[in-house]
């Protein structure tokens, strides 16, 4: 009987996990958004990752952040190797990685309630419950079914599982196994803290985060020993401290790529900081979703007031969680763990305000009260109480997330909803508009971009995208292309607003409009190459030339073509950028610019270190070779003699049957 007895926990997880994935199942089928794409479509850059090469050049060339995140890129050549892909095929393992989440947060729990010598069955059941709530809360369907976030996921199950391994430890030390417990934390932080940066950044914040559980111990808890304490902990917190700080630029120009100021941005995360607690508190079937460039942030303490009655609500929580830690310590770990863990991307680096995922991680004890609640109340009142009050709130949340993930299953319809619901996103109103036009509406889509365009006036990416919209149904003209550049040059700075530039160039380019869109489009970059709130980003003023040679060379004026791919190069200065430089004028048939592009190709590559190479040099060595071979072999065609550049032209004209070379530089 005893034994029967204690295997019901073990069901009762095992259950947890299968409804789990369960009401997961109908999302699985959702394919990609957003930030999936940028992320994951390196996966087909050079053919597919199938050797250690290409599997080089996609797991240590991250652009999600400084580190690139290459433990998390490599996790997504279990589902696919190459690009365009599925998005069903990722999913799955997006599933299973939250169940082991779980499972590792189940483990550090029960270990935390040891720590404070609950009862070991009390302990099991609180340790259950509340890892089940976090399982099972929709909020953290946001994190699951978007793939690309299972770097967040990563990150968060090796912070569950240090901080198992650590409690662990401190087990040890309690029991008086002073060395084993000491190995075990320090294994466990060391490695732990490792691994979860390399998933994603906020895995830095692990000792940070045991220090705020620490400082809610009992006083009867064995102390850490000072010196061990401050390497394994004092000292990767300080750190954590002084990068933030270094961080902090109050100046208006610090984030020219955002519409808030550092200043503006921490007044608003308190703000949000509440929302996010709201729909963790109380959940819903889907919330704002992922279009949240329209978040109305404060500009000041009053403005809106609600900034001021956020951070002073923030201060008395706090407060509250400071005086109430004896009494109630897993109310303080759980405000003080959520709080810390937010540290990052809630404070003073220039992110967006506002993503759901940054939750996934620090809500991770939120739900250890309502379950210590829950368990407690079976000696209080009545066990059924505690049984019935348990299932419940297990039912509703399964059906909540049962219910989003139905709605995650449609990608398109997703961002419709999302859309719908965030008419002050630009993005979102973007959103509507593209998807009219792929159902055929046109003039329903120019009409709504352009009066979305016209109600959120500071928006460039509507302005870019009007324009794009008009360019596809054919019936921009020189006056949209003349509006669309003066509305750009008063309008703050908006990266997706470069991505509709180059998606104008990529469509005029190949346009049949008697080259008129193709000269438009050149006053237009010639506009925006001026515009203040642009020329700031080096991105942008590199992309430009870019965008132009492609305009010149489709307009056929090939001296300027070559000038301005010159020019992008220079700024460039990466190898790869530069050889499809080198392939774009060589497909157009201009073997001569393509040759003396390609000598300064080869100069980028002497200059350029290994670090930042995206293939090995002897990879690159080769390649080199056979372009070299082809250019010599083309050049040869129109009756060019080519050995290292040695009989290029440089004057006069070369003239043939299909080209005429003009004298270059």
């Amino acid at each position: 009987m005893f034994r029967v007895r204690q295997l019901v926990p073990v069901f009762a997880l095992f259950i947890v996990l299968v409804v789990t994935f369960w009401v997961y199942r109908p999302g699985l089928t959702g394919g990609f958004l957003f930030d999936d794409y940028p992320n994951l479509k390196e996966l087909g850059t050079y053919g597919g990752v199938r050797d250690f090469e290409t599997f080089k050049n996609f797991v240590f060339n991250g652009i999600a952040s400084p580190l690139g995140r290459p433990l998390a890129l490599s996790s997504f050549l279990i589902d696919d190797n190459n690009w365009p892909s599925q998005g069903q095929w990722f999913k799955p393992t997006n599933v299973k990685i939250h169940l082991l989440c779980g499972l590792a947060l189940c483990w550090a729990t029960l270990n935390l309630l040891r720590i404070f010598k609950r009862p070991e069955e009390d302990a099991i059941w609180i340790a259950l419950l509340s890892s089940a709530i976090w399982l099972l809360h929709p909020y953290m369907v946001s994190t699951t079914l978007y793939i690309v976030q299972r770097m967040a996921q990563l990150a968060a199950l090796f912070v569950f599982a240090g901080l198992a391994g650590y409690f662990h430890g401190r087990l040890l030390l309690i029991n008086a196994r002073i060395k084993e417990g000491y190995i075990w934390m320090s294994v466990s932080l060391g490695l732990a803290s490792f691994l979860a940066l390399l998933c994603k950044e906020n895995g830095v914040l692990l000792p940070m985060l045991v220090l705020a559980i620490e400082y809610c111990f009992p006083n009867g808890v064995v102390k850490l020993n000072r010196w061990w304490a401050a390497v394994f902990l004092w000292l990767p917190s300080i750190v954590v401290i002084c990068l933030l700080a270094k961080k902090i630029d109050f100046s208006p120009d610090a984030w020219p790529n955002r519409p808030f100021t550092q200043p503006e941005r921490l007044l608003t995360e308190p703000r949000i900081i509440w929302e996010y607690l709201y729909h963790l508190y109380i959940p819903q079937i889907e919330s704002r979703g992922l279009f949240q460039d329209g978040y109305n942030f404060s500009r000041s303490f009053l403005n809106p007031i609600s900034t001021i009655f956020a951070i002073i609500a923030l201060g008395i929580l706090i407060l509250v969680a400071w005086l109430v830690r004896a009494r109630f310590p897993l109310f303080s770990i759980a405000i003080f763990f959520y709080l810390v863990g937010h540290l990052l991307e809630s404070t003073v680096i220039a992110l967006e305000l506002y993503f759901e995922h940054r939750n996934y991680m620090t809500s991770a004890f939120l739900f250890l009260p309502i379950a210590t609640i829950l368990v407690d109340s079976k000696i209080k009142y009545s066990v059924w109480i505690s049984i019935v009050g348990a299932v419940l709130l297990i039912a509703a949340l399964s059906f909540l997330t049962w219910k989003r993930a139905q709605l995650w299953s449609n990608t398109t319809r997703l961002e419709i909803y999302w859309a719908a619901s965030t008419p002050e996103s630009p993005r979102a109103q973007n959103k509507i508009a593209a998807f009219m036009l792929e159902q055929g509406r046109v003039e329903e889509s120019i009409k709504f971009i352009e009066d979305a365009a016209a109600r959120l006036s500071d928006s460039s990416l509507l302005s870019v995208n009007e324009l794009l919209i008009k360019i596809y149904t054919k019936v921009a003209t020189e006056e949209d292309f003349k509006l669309a550049a003066h509305r750009i040059s008063v309008q703050p700075f908006d990266a997706q607003a470069v991505v509709g530039l180059r998606s104008i160039v990529d469509k005029t380019v190949l346009s049949d409009s008697n080259d008129k869109y193709k000269r438009y489009t050149l006053n237009l970059l010639n506009e925006v190459e001026s515009c203040e709130s642009y020329v700031k980003f080096y991105q942008f003023n590199k992309l430009i030339p870019y965008l132009k040679a492609q305009t010149f060379l489709a307009l056929g004026e090939y001296d300027s073509a070559y000038d301005q791919y010159s020019k992008a190069m220079d700024m460039y200065k990466d190898t790869d950028s530069a050889l499809s430089m080198v392939a774009e004028m060589a497909n157009a048939e201009r073997p001569v610019e393509a040759a003396m592009l390609f000598k300064q190709a080869e100069v980028i590559l002497k200059n350029q270190p290994d670090k930042t190479l995206r293939r090995s040099r002897a990879l690159y060595n080769f390649e080199f070779k056979r372009i070299e071979a082809m250019l010599i072999e083309n050049l040869a065609a129109i009756g060019i003699k080519w050995t290292n550049g040695a009989e290029l032209p440089k004057d006069g004209k070369i003239n043939n049957d299909q080209h005429t070379y003009s004298s270059q530089k």
